[in-house]
């Protein structure tokens, strides 16, 4: 439960004192700031949060080149399995559910380097 107090406080941080960073990559830290809001629903199912699809949409839209969409893809990864009891099946609906359209299945077994 700290650990999840913890990261929850790490993507606040993220969030807030990302648009002071003029950095042209897309980072992890944006990645991960734009999915908190849907860690609920990642976890446990039920409706999806509006902040959270803002967040999906948000998380598309910066992610305009090929390795854009790999950092993200990675970063998603690396991060749901800190997070950990993410849902494949919720992870994977989430993109539709949201009605956003994302170029690579939503996995942990999605090779990151074949996305284009």
């Amino acid at each position: 439960m700290a650990t999840a107090k913890l990261f929850c406080a790490l993507l606040l941080c993220m969030v807030l004192c990302g648009p002071m960073l003029n950095v042209e990559a897309l980072s992890c830290s944006v990645v991960a700031g734009d999915l908190a809001q849907c860690i609920g629903y990642l976890r446990n199912g039920g409706q999806v949060p509006g902040p959270c699809c803002q967040g999906v949409a948000a998380l598309n839209n910066a992610a305009k080149t090929t390795q854009d969409r790999r950092d993200a893809c990675n970063c998603i990864k690396t991060t749901a399995a800190k997070v950990g009891g993410v849902n494949p099946n919720n992870a994977a609906a989430l993109p539709g559910l949201c009605r956003v359209n994302i170029p690579y299945k939503i996995s942990t077994s999605t090779n990151c380097a074949s996305i284009k």
